[in-house]
């Protein structure tokens, strides 16, 4: 790999923080940039800082870059373009990218590598995603799915099983930022929480009140949640064998990526099982292909992919960033920092 040699003028560095540090705005995607950034939040970081006029993109880069040269902070969401070591090589005096959204994996590597620091909103993404799932996991203990669809079918009730939240049982796959933003949320419900993560330590299960368990044991559970990494390791890992394990009336709700379900197999388990319920938000490909049997299935609840940040709930990144960049001009430490070790179990 190339290395990024990056060469600083200390006597120019010196004229220009007198000035205020520099920030630049960088998205391929400029109609998503005022999205998370709207007009508001854009002011905010202009009263902390000298913000270059034009937006930055791949295509535009290098007709920008010697007007770049004292940028020491971007701020960018989606869309943010993937620079070489060469390119970043051109912005010396660059200290941080400051990125509005979750994952950074796509194009953290080079800036890492040429020392530039990347701090992510994950935690901000998060949470809407740990609403949206606490939710649907209350509903599904209640019976709503499973009852509303024979109601509108004019099916009996009569054997429906549900179980109810009081001392249920759920199985959260993944202990990540969503993970544990999840079980925040549940502590408030008498509801027994069992997670599979082969990376939560036993101190740190026991903090969050959880208890640990196999994947396998995971799907005894009456209601399972999907937030795992979607990475090489985790492709396909959840099994038709494994949704077969739950329970009569058990729901299996996915809001983390389609690519770690085989779903071939999760189709078979759903129609040989009516009294299963799949609440799924993600699939592989997205969305389904046209014929796809999950459009016709009673016991599957389609969204597109909506648990994530929409609406007013993106400013919440573009909010956390710059929460991060004042902590940064004040010399505190940076809450969401991405290591480089961070990027090799990222989704």
């Amino acid at each position: 790999m190339m290395r990024c040699v990056r060469y600083i003028q200390q006597e120019d560095r010196l004229t220009v923080t007198a000035q205020g540090p520099q920030v630049a705005f960088f998205s391929n995607r400029t109609r998503r940039l005022g999205y998370v950034y709207p007009e508001g939040r854009v002011a905010q970081i202009r009263r902390l800082a000298n913000t270059y006029e034009h937006t930055i993109t791949l295509e535009n880069f290098h007709e920008h870059a010697p007007a770049l040269a004292h940028v020491e902070y971007i701020f960018s969401t989606w869309g943010m373009p993937e620079l070489t070591a060469r390119q970043i090589a051109e912005l010396p005096d660059l200290k941080a990218v400051f990125y509005a959204a979750g994952t950074v994996k796509y194009f953290a590597g080079p800036f890492l590598e040429c020392g530039v620091r990347v701090v992510s909103a994950w935690a901000a993404n998060a949470v809407p995603v740990g609403e949206y799932t606490a939710a649907q996991i209350i509903l599904a203990g209640k019976g709503y799915f499973a009852a509303n669809r024979r109601m509108h079918r004019r099916e009996s009730l009569r054997d429906l099983a549900i179980t109810g939240n009081y001392g249920s049982r759920v199985a959260l796959l993944g202990a990540g930022m969503v993970g544990r933003e999840v079980i925040r949320r549940l502590h408030g419900y008498d509801i027994e929480l069992l997670v599979f993560d082969p990376f939560l330590a036993d101190a740190d299960a026991h903090s969050l009140g959880v208890t640990k368990v196999t994947l396998e044991e995971a799907f005894d559970a009456a209601i399972v949640s999907n937030h795992l990494a979607n990475v090489p390791e985790t492709v396909g890992m959840i099994t038709g064998k494994l949704l077969r394990r739950m329970p009569e009336g058990g729901t299996f709700i996915n809001t983390g990526r389609g690519a770690t379900v085989r779903e071939d197999e999760m189709l078979d388990v759903l129609q040989e099982r009516a009294d299963l319920t799949a609440l799924l938000d993600v699939t592989d490909p997205e969305p389904p292909v046209d014929d796809s049997p999950l459009y016709r299935l009673a016991n599957v609840w389609l969204t597109p992919h909506i648990a994530g940040s929409l609406g007013n709930e993106v400013v919440r990144m573009a909010d956390l960033m710059i929460e991060e960049f004042e902590r940064e001009l004040t010399g505190q430490p940076l809450r969401y920092e991405v290591k480089r070790e961070h990027l090799a179990t990222m989704a």
